[in-house]
């Protein structure tokens, strides 16, 4: 099979599974939506909740009136982002309204009574779904469209604006039903954001470690050799000597933070090093199977890079 092949064969299993991240996205929300949401007579935020709004007062169906409040969304959308983000706002959103009216059997369950957990755990499975939308790299139009176009020509965050106009379904919702519906639509609304925050960001828990040494050279071997994780150098330069500096980066899993701590300053007391979080991390050693060297093929292969090297001078 050529490279070409092997691309197209890929890029094709990549798409499919965007696809199927979204379709399963998209029918986790409305499930939420009709499980939690709807029994206890609260609102989503977005334009969901004005939907959701119009099906408790006039009894139409929240996926057809999402279909038509989306329709000049989807034209600012074409018109003012591009046509890629348009074709997978229309696929997002006419999957996601069609979920939520097909499951709408599900709103006559009650299958949690209090109201508090209803809108915790509704919040919860629509910040999962709606984390695997975005993972899948689609959206279901709404009010994604407005703050993306008001962040482009106004550069005002997308995180603003999405707020803001949630606020305004759920000061519609105390106005229109009561306040109890409103702070209770309030902790769905964030522990959505919450959730939708994580799965978009992945919820990976590994750490990156800047270690900055005079002795860096040892302490990246003693990594390799004692933990079997890879090591980045850089050169830098204080600011405080104007002296040349050598800096150490790493990525490790949280139980090796520990190990790296003892190791650098077993190696070097007098180092700087700094441990921060990482949302997602791809190659080898994580999303790809590690390879291991034993000493002597990692020195004939330093020595194939230095000869390499040499050629090009």
């Amino acid at each position: 099979m050529s490279r070409q092949d092997t691309s197209k064969k890929k890029a094709l299993k990549n798409l499919c599974r965007r696809y199927l991240l979204g379709i399963l996205g998209c029918y986790i929300g409305a499930i939420g939506i009709n499980l939690f949401i709807l029994p206890v007579h609260l609102l989503s935020g977005g334009l969901s909740g004005l939907a959701i709004i119009f099906y408790y007062l006039m009894g139409w169906p929240i996926g057809v009136q999402l279909i038509v409040m989306n329709l000049p969304l989807l034209y600012m959308a074409y018109r003012y982002v591009g046509k890629t983000y348009a074709l997978d706002t229309i696929a997002g959103t006419f999957l996601f309204s069609f979920a939520i009216d097909s499951t709408s059997f599900l709103a006559q369950y009650h299958l949690v009574q209090d109201t508090m957990l209803s809108a915790i755990f509704g919040g919860i499975v629509a910040g999962a779904s709606f984390g695997m939308i975005f993972r899948a790299g689609t959206n279901t139009g709404g009010m994604d469209v407005i703050g993306v176009v008001v962040k482009k020509y106004y550069s005002i965050d997308v995180g603003t604006v999405l707020f803001l106009l949630n606020m305004s379904v759920i000061l519609a919702s105390a106005f229109l039903f009561d306040v109890d519906v409103a702070l209770f639509t309030l902790v769905a609304v964030y522990a959505s954001a919450e959730l939708t925050n994580r799965f978009a960001a992945g919820f990976n828990r590994e750490k990156a470690i800047l270690i900055i040494s005079q002795h860096s050279d040892v302490i990246g071997e003693a990594i390799l050799a004692e933990l079997n994780r890879g090591v980045t150098y850089f050169h830098g330069r204080s600011g405080f000597l104007k002296a040349g500096c050598d800096a150490l980066y790493v990525v490790v899993n949280l139980t090796q933070v520990s190990k790296v701590e003892t190791l650098v300053h077993r190696i070097d007391e007098n180092a700087f090093l700094t441990v921060t979080s990482v949302s997602e991390v791809q190659g080898r050693g994580f999303t790809k199977e590690k390879i291991r060297y034993s000493s002597t093929e990692r020195e004939q292969l330093i020595a194939a890079q230095n000869e390499r090297e040499s050629s090009k001078r």
